[in-house]
């Protein structure tokens, strides 16, 4: 009879409190990157056409494609080369809540791999990364995208080696939004 009874307990419980919860949203969650800085780099998301000058001079040109996925808590790019070197890399951008900033992870065909940190600030997206030089000294790289429009960006990777003073331009990238043929 206690068993009963016990089983009976937990049958008037459910109805008591998980049936109305369920029916009028009590136990709601988040919805997934629910602050409105998850989607800072959704600018970036979509099929791109990349020019950008060797150091002889040329035009080079690659292509990128950025999506969104994981319910739109993470950015994932896949860039490759198209006249080069068959250079492929892909990347994984996520805004951290707890830290409040974005994080990005980076690796590539030749071995690359590289994390970054940093922050959407007055129209620009910034991650930067430190790193020793040959000699031991830290360097600081950092990528901006700048520029930032429906159909075009500006990327630029840079070093600073006496630690963000001053900025030594080191790749710039133009991006424009791929057409579709």
């Amino acid at each position: 009879m206690k068993f009963f009874s016990t089983n009976k307990f937990i049958i008037i419980l459910y109805f008591i409190l998980i049936i109305p919860s369920i029916i009028f949203g009590q136990n709601k969650k988040e919805p997934p990157c629910s602050v409105k800085e998850a989607y800072q780099f959704d600018f970036w998301i979509g099929k791109w056409d990349l020019h950008w000058t060797t150091k002889s001079g040329k035009t080079a040109y690659d292509k990128n494609e950025i999506k969104s996925f994981l319910d739109g808590c993470v950015i994932h790019e896949n860039y490759t080369t198209i006249d080069a070197y068959p250079f492929v890399g892909k990347s994984y951008s996520v805004y951290n809540i707890s830290k409040k900033q974005w994080e990005q992870t980076w690796v590539d065909n030749s071995g690359g791999y590289m994390t970054f940190t940093g922050e959407f600030k007055n129209g620009k997206m910034m991650l930067s990364r430190n790193v020793h030089g040959k000699d031991g000294k830290q360097i600081i790289q950092r990528m901006v995208f700048y520029n930032i429009s429906k159909d075009k960006i500006d990327w630029d990777w840079e070093m600073s080696k006496d630690k963000g003073k001053t900025w030594n331009l080191k790749w710039r990238i133009y991006y424009k939004r791929h057409k579709k043929s």
